[in-house]
């Protein structure tokens, strides 16, 4: 018996160590302990649902010798003949749903002709866009004849905290499927993405490469908490500041993608302002730098309606706290169209709330373009009304009134008038609205001289027709 004893707990003692590995091995971690034996349960989890991106696109490419030329490149920007060529894109996904719904980025198959998508099984299936949006560089596509697909369950941006274990996901350089993990290094980043895409990001160390994008960033459950869109860095490799779109903002597309919305309708805010710092605080009360101080207000604005007004601090939407534009726009994007929200807000060093609805800016009544017709000298320009919906898709001021250029036309364009102009003056004649501009076209004339605010600066320039 004495002899056994010692055999036995030696037995014990070799075996418990695999029965911990294997262990371990089967499960998903849920401690910093079980994270200090391997990551491998939740690249196991979520690997199968990150899938590798192939695009083909078709885009028009002209042989100017002054196409990157920054004054003579808009005056010849027509010359010599429009040639097409086909563009490949390389990038990686994630599957939201077990029916084949997809989420990359919209640089990444944005336009494309030919989209193939390849899982980590080696399956391969066509795939479309079912919706899509540039300025928040996401797309939303459905994989062909697709079912019974690995999907990834998504997690709540509230409640993410800064130093948070996290996995990249993605297929970097084409090289294959490759995993890289780190930190959630910040929160809320705004204006530090590249590309398109604006507003508000989570900010990460995980190594994140060109062929990253549209891939997966993962708690340490496997759970999706973002989709990585672009990288801070010099030398085109990774420095270590990577960006990721939220988890909340991917849901809200695939819940549209799902309810079989073709168009992304973004929400308006219909405000500016500034975020309130800390000699902002005192003169406002505040023991403390917080809020959203509001400096002009469009009065079709939700917030207008509300009962906003200029000089008020806007703390909090749902009681996610607001400090910058981007915060705003985000969590209104995040509502969606047509839902409620409350609004905490400072007035007069008191704290209050309020109801809202979100909505999309509103198109006038009498905003329809106004093209002039062939024939004339000013032929092809196109001019509307401003309305508010053209003040958030053309970026202008808030206070913008009168007409607005749409489309310069091919002769007008190559005299400089751009998009999103908004006339003031036609041969010392002032313009208040589209039918100004259609009057003064009609009139004729060769020498022409247009007064235009660009960007809020005044802008003159004459031609010869």
């Amino acid at each position: 018996m004495r002899a056994v004893l010692p055999a036995l707990i030696l037995a014990v003692a070799l075996w418990a160590p695999a029965l911990a590995q294997s262990q371990a091995q089967d499960r998903v971690p849920a401690s910093q302990a079980d994270i200090g034996l391997s990551f491998a349960p939740v690249v196991r989890l979520a690997a199968p649902a990150v899938v590798n991106i192939y695009a083909r696109r078709v885009v028009e490419s002209r042989a100017s010798p002054f196409a990157d030329d920054p004054f003579f490149g808009p005056l010849f920007r027509e010359f010599g003949q429009s040639q097409p060529r086909m563009q490949n894109s390389l990038g990686s996904g994630v599957i939201l749903s077990p029916d084949g719904l997809v989420v990359s980025n919209f640089h990444v198959v944005g336009e494309a002709r030919d989209i193939r998508v390849v899982l980590n099984d080696r399956r391969e299936f066509a795939a479309d866009i079912v919706l899509g949006d540039e300025e928040s560089d996401i797309a939303v596509l459905r994989l062909r004849g697709a079912e019974g697909l690995p999907a990834l369950e998504m997690r709540p941006t509230r409640g993410l905290e800064v130093g948070e274990l996290v996995l990249a996901i993605g297929n970097p350089f084409g090289v294959g499927q490759t995993v890289t993990s780190g930190i959630v290094s910040g929160l809320a980043r705004s204006g530090a993405a590249t590309g398109n895409a604006r507003g508000y990001f989570i900010q990460t160390d995980a190594a994140i490469n060109p062929g990253n994008s549209g891939g997966a960033l993962v708690d340490n459950r496997g759970r999706l908490i973002g989709i990585n869109t672009s990288i801070l860095t010099r030398s085109g490799g990774s420095n270590g500041i990577g960006f990721a779109i939220p988890a909340d903002l991917v849901a809200r597309f695939v819940a549209l993608a799902e309810a079989g919305a073709t168009r992304f309708e973004r929400p308006w805010a219909g405000l500016t302002g500034q975020a309130v710092t800390a000699d902002l605080a005192e003169g406002l009360g505040l023991d403390r730098p917080e809020g959203f101080l509001v400096s002009e207000l469009h009065p079709a604005s939700p917030f207008a309606r509300a009962g906003i007004r200029v000089g008020d601090v806007i703390l909090s939407l749902d009681g996610a706290p607001v400090s910058a534009p981007q915060d705003l726009i985000y969590y209104l994007t995040v509502a969606g169209t047509g839902q409620s929200i409350v609004a905490e807000y400072l007035r007069d060093g008191r704290r209050r709330t309020v109801g809202l609805e979100v909505e999309a800016a509103p198109e006038a009544a009498d905003s329809a373009p106004v093209v002039v017709p062939p024939g004339l000298a000013l032929a092809g320009l196109s001019v509307a009304d401003i309305s508010p919906r053209l003040i958030a898709e053309l970026n202008l001021p808030l206070d913008a009134a009168g007409a607005v250029v749409l489309d310069p036309g091919p002769r007008l364009g190559r005299f400089g008038l751009r998009q999103g102009d908004v006339i003031r003056r036609i041969n010392g004649r002032g313009v208040g609205n589209a039918a100004d501009v259609a009057e003064a076209a009609a009139g004729g004339g060769r020498n022409w001289l247009f007064e235009v605010l660009r960007q809020g600066r005044r802008v003159q320039f004459g031609f010869r027709m």
